[in-house]
């Protein structure tokens, strides 16, 4: 400690860049000097996405920040809704995991699209889709399916708002209420780039997934596939896909959930029992 005594604070803040945002913050208890440098504004913007200013520019409400510190512990403990409420940053599963303790340290970013920013077929139809609102969704409002005859759900995210040189995996976040009975879904999610999409790529890279009212023990033993997880919010969770974002210059994302025709019919079963709150798009080592 005699030899780091020696080196002035500006140095010692720029060895505390190159950390974690934890290694900043143990240091701080070293010594008065070392906290002086762990706390400085520096060290922090290091830590910050480098288009910080921009995101929360674009949040609901107005981002006060007394030091760059106190910017990035906000930010991770209370997501922003950006664009008039159209996009969530970062995304609100990673405040109920350990796991997000990483997500901290690696500075990726996530994003959640809401409902209201998907195209659900028949969305804007009362008689098919009901927007409501619950206590426990972080957007104003969530789409609740009433009676539709085929499911399909889809989304869109520009590569270029997300982390470089990181694999990101797409979840569509629902509920489902009133459990009772065993019945389950079968439908076709995919994960791919629009401009694959418009170059006419066959759709061969869609996975089966479940949307199941029921346990794992309901499906029928031949059938493979996803089954959905429930998160610590309440809600339950679906992987979608996943893709690997190079340099965020790959242009839109597209993230889609499509039931199977022949499968048993939304319409019939699951009538004012699911619920979509959005697409959540995270790092693909992040999970709940």
């Amino acid at each position: 400690m005699d030899n780091f005594s020696v080196l002035p604070e500006g140095c010692i803040s720029q060895i505390l860049s190159m950390a974690s945002p934890r290694d900043a913050c143990r240091s701080s208890a070293i010594s008065p000097l070392f906290k002086a440098a762990a706390d400085s504004d520096g060290v922090w913007e290091k830590f910050l996405p480098s288009d910080y200013r921009q995101i929360i520019s674009r949040s609901v409400s107005p981002v006060v920040f007394p030091t760059k510190k106190h910017l990035y512990l906000s930010l991770c403990d209370s997501p922003l809704l950006l664009d008039g409420g159209k996009l969530q940053c970062p995304s609100k599963s990673h405040l109920l995991t350990d796991k997000y303790k990483a997500e901290r340290e690696s500075r990726k970013k996530c994003y959640t699209l809401p409902a209201r920013e998907l195209k659900i077929v028949c969305k804007d139809r009362p008689r098919f889709w009901r927007w409501t609102s619950l206590p426990d969704s972080r957007f104003s409002e969530v789409a609740r399916c009433l009676l539709v005859s085929w499911l399909d759900i889809w989304g869109r995210i520009d590569t270029a708002m997300l982390s470089a040189n990181t694999t990101y995996a797409a979840y569509l976040i629902f509920k489902i209420v009133d459990h009772n009975g065993s019945r389950w879904l079968r439908v076709k999610s995919s994960v791919r780039f629009v401009k694959e999409l418009e170059d006419g790529y066959p759709d061969d890279l869609s996975c089966t997934v479940y949307l199941t009212l029921g346990t794992v023990r309901s499906l029928p033993r031949e059938q493979n596939g996803r089954l959905p997880q429930m998160r610590r919010d309440g809600w339950m969770e679906i992987e979608l896909g996943e893709f690997y974002n190079d340099e965020g210059n790959e242009g839109e994302v597209e993230m889609r959930l499509r039931e199977v025709r022949g499968s048993d019919k939304i319409g019939d079963i699951w009538k004012g029992k699911l619920i979509v709150e959005g697409i959540e798009v995270r790092p693909k080592d992040i999970c709940l």
